[in-house]
């Protein structure tokens, strides 16, 4: 049985590092969360687990045995520890890569014809350094079709936000664009005691599986339009999307299609469901623009 925390300061002291800041460094030392992450996914041997951010290989440890590894880390001292501590590993491909400047499906490709063989179903497994959660999220979202599910570790009011229900303060776009995209649900609470350094907050682990759930006439309309509907989410929804200059439609043209899905003109955007904004914009998309 692995003791996490101590292989953890022996790393540090071995390669001599501390947490880097500007990468949101903080490694998970509790063996018991690291098993139960692990443990989140559903996986077989024939699937692939996309590792983002492995940095000492804790997490990384607990899921080598349980099928083929795509590591994803962009800060060069850990290359180091990492083909030191996995160099007997076969199973293992590792990518002194930045996750937000690569084509995940590009590198999903190369992987199965250097293996030669097609992997199972994809998906993505990772402590997410706070600052950058949202972009890697969208990109993991939108823009590949091989990720099927991604369970990752955020801050906890990240993981409120993304689960909130409408009229609840928490309730914002990354709420609707992930519930657009898939299905999410909370597995896990992580106290900040199961870090070094801890960090000031608590995190979640969340599991968010893909699934289509809404027919979009032009996916950039939905997008603008509740981007928009939140740029001041203070005021009326009407008076944000004109502000903002939502597809320069007039206050008019907005009051029309507000009176045409019974919406009073004093509603605010997080009173509307996804359903809502998708059937708005698929309006506008038909008869507008």
């Amino acid at each position: 049985m692995i003791d996490t925390l101590k292989t953890t300061k022996e790393l540090l002291k071995r390669y001599n590092m501390i947490a880097k800041k500007s990468f949101g460094q903080n490694f998970l030392v509790d063996d018991g969360i690291l098993e139960s992450i692990s443990n989140t996914a559903v996986l077989n041997k024939e699937d692939l687990i996309i590792e983002i951010g492995p940095g000492l290989g804790n997490l990384t440890y607990y899921l080598k045995e349980k099928c083929y590894l795509l590591l994803f880390e962009i800060d060069k001292r850990m290359i180091e520890v990492l083909n030191y501590r996995f160099k007997d590993e076969k199973n293992i491909k590792l990518l002194n890569s930045d996750i937000l400047k690569v084509n995940i499906d590009e590198e999903i490709d190369k992987l199965e014809k250097e293996v030669g063989r097609k992997f199972g179903s994809v998906k993505v497994i990772a402590n997410l350094p706070y600052y950058i959660t949202s972009p890697i999220l969208f990109k993991l979202l939108q823009e590949s079709k091989k990720v099927e599910e991604i369970v990752v570790m955020v801050q906890n009011e990240v993981a409120d936000r993304i689960l909130a229900k409408p009229c609840n303060k928490d309730y914002g776009v990354l709420s609707i664009m992930v519930d657009y995209l898939a299905d999410s649900k909370k597995e896990i609470i992580v106290p900040s005691t199961s870090f070094i350094p801890m960090p000031n907050v608590t995190s979640a682990v969340i599991k968010i599986t893909k699934r289509k759930k809404y027919d979009i006439q032009d996916e950039k309309v939905f997008v603008e339009l509740v981007h928009k509907a939140f740029a001041n989410r203070r005021k009326k929804m009407i008076n944000s999307l004109e502000i903002n200059g939502f597809l320069n439609m007039d206050k008019e043209k907005l009051n029309n299609i507000f009176e045409r899905f019974e919406l009073s003109a004093s509603v605010r955007a997080e009173e509307l469901d996804t359903d809502k904004y998708v059937k708005i914009a698929n309006y506008i998309a038909s008869n507008i623009i």
